[in-house]
């Protein structure tokens, strides 16, 4: 085989790679990049949407955190209340988490009259919502497997487009960085694909990878391996010996990703009186919390106060757990203690959901991806022959191997890539191989 037609036949397999992979990723990639911009603008439309909820009148003096609690029981007699938000600014409600028969319902307070101004189930709020959607497909947990597969085959997507499109003589701007205009509409059509290709890769790979830790398999798994390699919870965030507890940070209060695994210390129930939620209101200010941050209370008698702050700023992050008797803080855990995978974690999440970043920036990005997908899918159907896939044929079967060695590969570092290679292996031995229909329809272009 010569040179020129091996590396023909090596094209024709990353082609082909490039093309089926797009086809099927592309209707759940375009509702990560829609779900993902609108989620980028959060705080501006929740400010929007509940503005009657979220804003109040400062008049007077806030009534105490304790009476406010009461206020609420009484709207909620024998309902838990679980979590108590004072609000950063003045003329912000306070809120309070309770349990009600449909669900977890926020409540919100006006912290100077005491008056409830309204309540919102938290399952039925917008953003809520759209975090569903972007991260489960609102499928549960087939749908976070899926939305982590997408992830992971953008990155085979980016890296075959690259490698198709990359100008063999050098990099060229015509073509690559901006559109050919005169040379006809089959050349401005792939131009359109692969120009705002090129400029959103980057952002795009960005978004991937800050997005994974959230996914419940690799995530997971990426979380559980930080934290036994010891770059997780270093000795000096305990108020005394770390504890065995097998109850997780995350099962008890909202925290940034770092602290999710935390273990959750025991308080000492030696008769004394737990705190007021005033008392621990007063703590959470003297430590230096964060204005945005909640306090989770103690659901059992040997259960713990949780200050949680998972502000705009990664370096602003705090997770505290506070004895509910003595007060004494049992674990204080912030940036500055988290290793650097911790730390690259938290930083690429704020940074990814716009927190920390450019909103403008995220949303070209986004909607760079949108136009990507679909002048992508425009280009495909534009070439491709009547009752013909439009992928060149299949390459050798020596070229094939060596291009399936690297996506094994690449399935090794992202299982569930791995696991799809092997169902479309099975795909290929069990019903492909048998129907001289799809072989002329997936092997002829």
């Amino acid at each position: 085989m010569t040179s020129s037609s091996s590396g023909r036949d090596w094209y024709r397999a990353v082609w082909r790679w490039h093309l089926y992979a797009g086809l099927i990723i592309a209707p759940f990639l375009l509702v990560l990049a829609v779900t993902g911009a609108v989620y980028l603008f959060k705080p501006q439309i929740e400010q929007v949407i509940y503005a009657d909820y979220y804003q109040v009148e400062p008049s007077g003096e806030r009534l105490s955190a304790t009476e406010l609690l009461n206020r609420v029981q009484a709207e909620y007699p024998d309902t838990p209340i679980t979590r108590y938000r004072p609000g950063e600014s003045p003329d912000r409600s306070s809120e309070f988490r309770v349990m009600t028969e449909e669900g977890a319902t926020t409540v919100f307070v006006d912290p100077y009259s005491g008056n409830v101004i309204g309540s919102q189930l938290n399952a039925d709020r917008f953003m809520n919502q759209v975090e569903v959607l972007h991260g489960e497909l609102m499928m549960g947990t087939l749908g976070d497997r899926i939305v982590e597969l997408v992830a992971c085959w953008t990155i085979v997507l980016m890296a075959t487009g690259l490698y198709l499109f990359w100008p063999r003589n050098g990099l060229q701007a015509s073509g690559t960085i901006y559109p050919r205009l005169r040379k006809g509409k089959r050349v401005l059509r792939r131009d359109l694909h692969v120009v705002p290709g090129f400029w959103v890769t980057a952002g795009l790979l960005f978004l991937v990878l800050t997005g994974l830790p959230w996914s419940g398999f690799l995530g997971a798994n990426f979380q559980s391996i930080a934290t036994n390699a010891g770059v997780g919870y270093p000795p000096l965030i305990w108020g005394g010996e770390a504890p065995t507890s097998s109850v997780k940070t995350e099962d008890v209060a909202d925290v940034p990703w770092a602290a999710e695994t935390l273990p959750v210390p025991n308080s000492v129930v030696a008769g004394y009186v737990p705190l007021s939620l005033d008392q621990v209101n007063q703590i959470a200010i003297t430590v230096g919390m964060d204005p945005s941050y909640t306090i989770s209370l103690p659901g059992t008698a040997d259960g713990v106060y949780t200050l949680s702050a998972y502000p705009d700023r990664a370096q602003d992050e705090a997770t505290i757990h506070l004895d509910q008797y003595s007060g004494a803080v049992l674990a204080d855990y912030r940036y500055d203690h988290y290793g650097i995978v911790g730390k690259a974690v938290a930083l690429g999440i704020t940074l990814h959901t716009g927190k920390q970043f450019n909103q403008l920036l995220g949303l070209v990005i986004c909607l760079g991806v949108v136009f990507v997908v679909v002048s992508g899918a425009y280009l495909w159907y534009s070439r491709k022959p009547n009752a013909k896939s439009g992928a060149p044929s299949a390459p050798s079967k020596v070229r094939r191997n060596v291009f399936l060695v690297l996506l094994v590969g690449f399935g090794i570092v992202f299982p569930l890539v791995g696991l799809s290679l092997l169902i479309v292996a099975l795909l290929d031995w069990v019903v492909i191989r048998r129907s001289t229909t799809l072989q002329r329809y997936l092997n002829a272009g």
